[in-house]
């Protein structure tokens, strides 16, 4: 036994000479080389173009984010002069993984959007800022080159039928999430409850956006935890602006506000009253 006890100790020592012989000085930075996709995003591993499991279009309200527009910027859809006004717009195509998403993936080139690209979706995304960003950041991940993912992003945008209360209205709507909803699934008989979800926000929880998840194919598809209706709006009613409002319009003050000199001609706004609860 006095023998056992002499060698373990001798073991240990030259074991830990070892372990301070063959440590680096200094551990480098893991982050150093990386996309802000893979340093930020907690399944980086899986932070790989064309690696998703479906689709979610958002489709935001316009008029909601023209209330807050910035002078100088947001011209084009907030503030033009050829009568034009915007209800849904396309803001993205997104692919998503059932719990989380990627972003910026990395990709063999530069994600560049031409300049022909960003003209052909201004009709339904009128911000060419709002094109490019929504490539870089989400295009990317799809797998597809700028082309394909705007003919693909026009085409499910365009496979959705905009309820008829939501084409161009000039009254102040106040509504609930569902009645969104139930509005959407009448007029398109192919979605579910589960494919689609609605997000508001701001004074008043305006409605922001309504998000339709789909396959790689564009067809209707559950969607996954990302679009957990308690997550995006909870509030039991949401204001609806109405397409005529533009930057810095104020409802809630004097009636004049309510009619901007460049829609002289086009009748005041109103309110309309909710039909009823589903």
């Amino acid at each position: 036994m006095q023998r056992h006890d002499s060698i373990l100790p001798r073991l240990a020592i030259i074991a830990l000479t070892t372990l301070a012989v063959g440590a680096p000085a200094r551990a480098e930075d893991p982050r150093q080389g990386l996309w802000p996709s893979e340093v930020f995003n907690q399944k980086s591993q899986a932070n790989v173009a064309g690696k998703f499991d479906y689709y979610t279009m958002v489709m935001s309200w316009s008029p909601t984010h023209c209330v807050t527009a910035q002078e100088g910027r947001d011209e084009d859809q907030c503030a033009r002069l050829d009568g034009l006004r915007y209800g849904f717009v396309l803001h993205g195509l997104w692919p998503q993984y059932e719990k989380g998403y990627p972003e910026a993936c990395r990709v063999g080139r530069k994600p560049f959007v031409p300049q022909p690209v960003i003209n052909s979706m201004l009709d339904i995304m009128p911000s060419g800022g709002l094109v490019i960003h929504e490539y870089k950041l989400h295009g990317t991940c799809s797998g597809l080159d700028p082309a394909e993912y705007y003919q693909l992003s026009r085409q499910l945008f365009t496979s959705v039928r905009v309820p008829d209360r939501f084409k161009n209205p000039f009254e102040m709507q106040f509504t609930t999430p569902r009645e969104v909803e139930v509005e959407f699934i009448r007029a398109n008989p192919w979605l579910r409850p589960d494919m689609i979800a609605v997000t508001c926000g701001g004074p008043g929880n305006r409605l922001r956006d309504v998000r339709i998840c789909m396959t790689r194919n564009g067809e209707g598809r559950a969607c996954g935890q990302n679009e957990n209706q308690q997550k995006l709006c909870r509030a039991d009613e949401v204001h609806v602006p109405p397409v005529r409002s533009t930057r810095r319009e104020d409802y809630s003050a004097s009636p004049n506000k309510l009619q901007p000199k460049r829609d002289r001609g086009l009748p005041r706004p109103r309110v309309l009253e909710s039909p009823a609860r589903f």
